[in-house]
């Protein structure tokens, strides 16, 4: 019994990694959308016939998780590095408009994004730095890999950061 659930994680770990991986190429060469270019990597991955489509399915909403909370730590990551003390006074007006308006579009997708995902106990996910929401704490997963329980209080919603 646990050699088959060893063996359907590890092919899960395996798939999330091919489909996180096309997906990512899909994307670099700019012709579609993070759905479109999901979609175009399970098509291709399934002809191949090594997973189930319940596996397809389950798998590509942990990618595309994975992939929206990536978006939302780089969204941080501009906010923080653009010093606008540095852009003459006309450019500057025009950018923090521009930053503002992309910040406040990006924070209101981060937030729906956030509400409807939730790393939970049994799903596959990349490696990180997962943070109990009971007790606060955290779990390092060096690898892709299935989540735990919370070593500390036995509880099974996380939150994730690299």
């Amino acid at each position: 019994m646990t050699e088959n659930k060893d063996q359907q994680e590890h092919q899960e770990v395996s798939l999330y990694e091919k489909l996180a991986a096309r997906t990512a190429d899909l994307l670099e060469e700019g012709k579609k959308s993070l759905d479109e270019a999901l979609k175009k990597a399970k098509e291709e991955i399934a002809k191949a016939g090594e997973f189930s489509s319940e596996q397809m399915d389950r798998v590509s909403a942990y990618v595309k998780r994975d992939v929206a909370d990536n978006a939302e730590k780089a969204t941080e990551a501009v906010k923080k590095a653009v010093d606008p003390q540095r852009v003459a006074a006309g450019a500057q007006s025009m950018m923090a408009r521009i930053l503002n308006s992309a910040a406040d579009a990006l924070s209101d997708l981060a937030e729906k994004a956030e509400k409807q995902v939730e790393f939970k106990t049994g799903e596959v996910t990349s490696a990180g730095t997962l943070t109990c929401k009971e007790c606060g704490a955290e779990m390092h997963m060096k690898t892709t890999g299935r989540i735990p329980p919370c070593s500390k209080c036995k509880k099974t919603q996380f939150r994730k950061s690299y």
